[in-house]
């Protein structure tokens, strides 16, 4: 994953390309003592800004489905360029890479401005709550994550 600049960058929920988008603000709680965002937190960034491209698909709570389904972190690979800091203005962004049949790949970036701090492939997997083995997305998710795959 080489940097670019992103120049224009949409609003939330606003969607430029294929891409999702969601602004995030760095709370104390997301830092360490230099005030400096810890590592792990660009995660829980990302995982927002999934969630809310689901829910405007129409899952409200996407990590649950029905018939006892859930969709969990299957892969996480992440590629930290730059630190943000407290009370920096953030806008993270998931455009999905690829559907199969059980999972759902994302690339992920977490930029402030025009500069890239963070980049992210997230694999999602569909799995049976009760057996955590794999299961194939529900049809009208798959259908709904490939029609976002042409824009």
């Amino acid at each position: 994953m080489t940097p670019v600049s992103k120049t224009s960058l949409p609003s939330q929920g606003e969607e430029d390309g294929g891409e999702f988008s969601l602004p995030v603000r760095v709370y104390i709680e997301d830092t360490d003592a230099g005030g400096i965002v810890y590592y792990v937190n660009y995660l829980k960034f990302m995982e927002r800004c999934r969630t809310e491209l689901l829910r405007q698909l129409g899952y409200d709570k996407p990590a649950i489905l029905d018939d006892g389904l859930l969709l969990v972190v299957h892969r996480a690979e992440v590629q930290y360029h730059r630190a943000a800091r407290l009370d920096d203005s953030l806008l993270v962004t998931a455009r999905i890479e690829k559907l199969a049949r059980t999972n759902v790949l994302f690339h992920q970036t977490v930029w402030r401005g025009n500069e890239r701090l963070c980049d992210g492939l997230i694999r999602i997997a569909c799995v049976c709550g009760d057996s955590m083995r794999p299961r194939a997305l529900p049809t009208d998710m798959q259908q709904k994550i490939a029609s976002t795959l042409g824009s």
